[in-house]
Order: C-alpha cells, then structure tokens, then sequence
C-alpha cells in the first residue's frame, strides 16, 4: 500500500516556531471543531477522540481543545466549520486528495487553486481522483521482540495489512469502521499505540525517481498543507530520497 501522510517515506517536519506552532494549532482545532458537529463528547465521537489525542499528541493546551470541541458543537455560535474535499494531479501524474475544514469556501477554494497552479499541478473535478483510493484506519504502533510474531499478532487482531517501518514500528492498515477495536487491541497486546487516524490510501503507488519532478511534487505538497484551512493532504505519490 502506498499513501502520502506524516509517516511517509520523506519527512517533512515543521519547526517548533510559535507562528508555526500557531498554524498546527489552528489545523487541529479546525478538525475537532469538525468531528465534534456529530456530537461534544470524546469518549461516544470516536472521530473526536482521534482528532483530541492528535492535538494532545502536538501539545495544544486543554482550553484550545475544549473551545475547538464547543465552537464545533454550536455553543459559541458564529460561523460553523465545514469540511471540503479537493482533487487534483501534480508533477509526475500523481493524483492529490486534499481536506480541509473551513468556514468560508470562498476563501480555501482560491487557495488550493493557486497551490496546484504554482507548483505544477491541477485541480480535478470531484470524483476524478478519490475512485483512486480507498478510505483506511492507519495505525502507528511500536512493538518488542520479534517482527514476524509482531506482524502475526497484528493480523490477529483483525487488520488488513501492515508494513514495517523499520526501528521496531509497523505502519497497520485496518477497515475504517474496525479502526477504534483494533487500535484498543493492539494496545491490550502490548503494542505502543503512538498515532491513530483515518486516512486516504491508494493500492497504485506513482514512484517518482526524477529529482526535479520530486522536488516539485514536494513543493506542491508542502505548499497545500502550509494553507491554514487545510487538515490532510494525500497522494499515491512514492517519493525516494
């Protein structure tokens, strides 16, 4: 499997600046604010309960989480967060799928479009990327001892795939709606459960290998999840070092 998220092949991690800080912040509120509309309360929202622990993972302080969580709920009215989907292609034909959640999408459509114009790239008509992936649980987890009695334990808790990323960590591929068992069973079997969340995966990996079509697919990439609107960008890109 193959899927542009944080735990990609190339990392590309942002500084620990309050400005940058400040952007991770506004993207993790953005999307509790979002998971938060189908219900206020972490422990029956399993959806607002990964997006909590992804805020708590980044050290955002309770009282932005707690007023992300009412402002998604409708107790400090104002305008709602919405969520929107974008699509497009990129340098090397991979195909981008971008989320975001906002409260004017008269304002991230213009940003998106200009992200993909400005780095060799195209937006798409809805549908005409998305039919290349399939939503996924994906889990992070470190284990002891052994891989292959690692990976046969992963498998018995239900999972669908799992690839080893090297320094005793799999990447866990589940069905969304086993996501939260999986996760608590992998636990409950003495995985150290480090990141959890619902993801867009696609089976066709594009392997790019020509440095100037990677450094502009990465510039493509990194210019979308620099926009504050946006929570998530996907692609079935494979970038080599």
């Amino acid at each position: 499997m193959s899927g542009h998220s944080k735990w990609s092949t190339i990392k590309r991690e942002k500084g620990a600046k309050d400005a940058a800080r400040g952007a991770v912040f506004t993207k993790l509120g953005n999307a509790i604010a979002v998971a938060a509309k189908a219900g206020a309360d972490p422990d029956m929202n399993f959806a607002l309960r990964l997006a909590v622990d992804k805020a708590r993972a980044s050290n955002m302080p309770a009282a932005n989480i707690q007023r992300s969580i009412d402002r998604g709920s409708g107790k400090l009215g104002g305008d709602q967060i919405e969520e929107v989907t974008y699509e497009g292609y990129g340098p090397g034909g991979m195909a981008v799928i971008v989320e975001c959640a906002t409260d004017n999408k008269n304002r991230t459509y213009p940003d998106v479009r200009l992200a993909f114009s400005k780095n060799g790239g195209n937006m798409a008509e809805p549908g005409a990327v998305a039919f290349q992936f399939n939503r996924k649980g994906v889990i992070r987890a470190g284990y002891l001892g052994d891989t292959d009695e690692a990976m046969l334990n992963v498998i018995d808790a239900g999972a669908e795939d799992a690839d080893d990323i090297g320094d005793q960590e799999l990447i866990v591929y589940t069905d969304p709606k086993q996501l939260r068992a999986i996760r608590e069973d992998l636990a409950a079997r003495g995985f150290d459960v480090k990141e959890a969340e619902l993801t867009f995966v696609s089976d066709n990996a594009v392997e790019i290998t020509d440095s100037e079509t990677a450094r502009k697919a990465t510039n493509l990439l990194n210019a979308l999840e620099d926009l504050d609107d946006v929570t998530n960008v996907h692609t079935n890109a494979e970038i080599k070092d």
